[in-house]
């Protein structure tokens, strides 16, 4: 990734970088959180998924026909030219990352790409399959200035979930996302005996700014109907 584009105003603690690299002839950008220490990250990602300490997020667009069997080394290898340095998280879509939304809510900060071309509702009829999903196409990545609990981490996957499909409602969709869609909320690392937070549900303190941050951005991210 050789181009770096200016990021545009931030308001909140995640500040992307939108980085643009050619592969393979085509022109693909990519989005850079350098976090730096200090923050537990829970994610369905393919590289840096699960739940620890990370210290930056890339959510990386690929072509439509992307064919690499290998996406966490993929994306290891685009985070270390950028410059991304220790354990962080790596998320992969076809859509342009270049058309993120962003939203603010009392201190916790939302980005979203998003790509609808394949969607569809969770509860089909239709089998799962045992191989490898496409690259995803409604990715989120959302800050919270406050630290959680596990469970308040998981409980915020969750809210931040119903607040994605809320937005793809209101924009006029009939689905609740698409097959591959993923996530990552970060939240503060406890500091000299802070206590962290219990609750992240939609009706807590952090888990409604974390709801009403994601709604915004995805209806950013997604055109109406």
């Amino acid at each position: 990734m050789s181009t770096v584009v200016p990021p545009r105003t931030a308001t909140g603690p995640l500040e992307v970088q939108e980085l643009v690299r050619v592969e393979d002839g085509e022109s693909l950008r990519a989005l850079l959180w350098r976090a730096g220490g200090g923050w537990r990250m829970i994610s369905s990602a393919v590289l840096g998924g699960g739940l620890g300490e990370r210290s930056w997020v890339l959510n990386a667009q690929v072509s439509h026909g992307y064919r690499r069997t290998d996406p966490d080394r993929h994306l290891a290898e685009l985070a270390a030219h950028a410059g991304a340095r220790g354990p962080g998280v790596g998320l992969m879509t076809a859509a342009d990352v270049g058309a993120y939304g962003r939203a603010h809510d009392g201190g916790v900060d939302a980005v979203a790409t998003a790509g609808l071309g394949v969607r569809g509702w969770a509860a089909s009829p239709a089998d799962g399959t045992a191989g490898q999903a496409p690259p995803g196409t409604i990715n989120i990545v959302v800050a919270v200035p406050a630290p959680l609990t596990d469970a308040a981490l998981v409980n915020a996957v969750a809210t931040a979930t119903e607040a994605k499909v809320q937005a793809l409602l209101d924009a006029g969709y009939d689905c609740s996302g698409t097959p591959t869609d993923a996530v990552c909320v970060a939240a503060r690392t406890p500091r000299g005996g802070e206590e962290a937070v219990a609750f992240a549900g939609p009706r807590s303190l952090w888990g409604a700014r974390l709801a009403r941050a994601v709604h915004g951005a995805v209806r950013a991210a997604v055109p109406s109907q």
